[in-house]
């Protein structure tokens, strides 16, 4: 591992991070950039995010970005907001309003 970034309690479902984070997983970070800025899911602004902090971070370790990848990404869920909604006959109905912790490692490409 040559750096990492975190992002936490971020406002977005873990389920649906994971999807996109299967897409660039094990890829160098400029074509792991352009995935994220061409794919139009919602994760993708907080994935972006989080992927140029561990660049920077590497930046001032005194690596270039083409020499990285990705080698780890990992999505866990954060707390839940619970909220409720009016329902049927005075009832009320749960909302689970779900929050992610996601961490990203890099690592040097093979053969550099």
């Amino acid at each position: 591992m040559i750096s990492k970034a975190e992002g936490k309690f971020l406002r977005v479902s873990p389920t649906k991070t994971r999807l996109v984070m299967d897409l660039i997983r094990n890829k160098e970070v400029a074509q792991a950039l352009a995935i994220l800025m061409h794919t139009n899911k919602r994760p993708t602004d907080v994935l972006q995010k989080i992927l140029k902090q561990a660049v920077a971070n590497a930046k001032v370790k005194g690596f270039s970005a083409n020499q990285l990848y990705v080698s780890k990404i990992v999505c866990d869920n954060g707390p839940a907001w619970k909220r409720f909604k009016a329902a049927a006959f005075g009832r009320a109905t749960p909302i689970r309003k779900r929050t992610s912790h996601i961490r990203i490692e890099l690592d040097l490409k093979s053969g550099e």
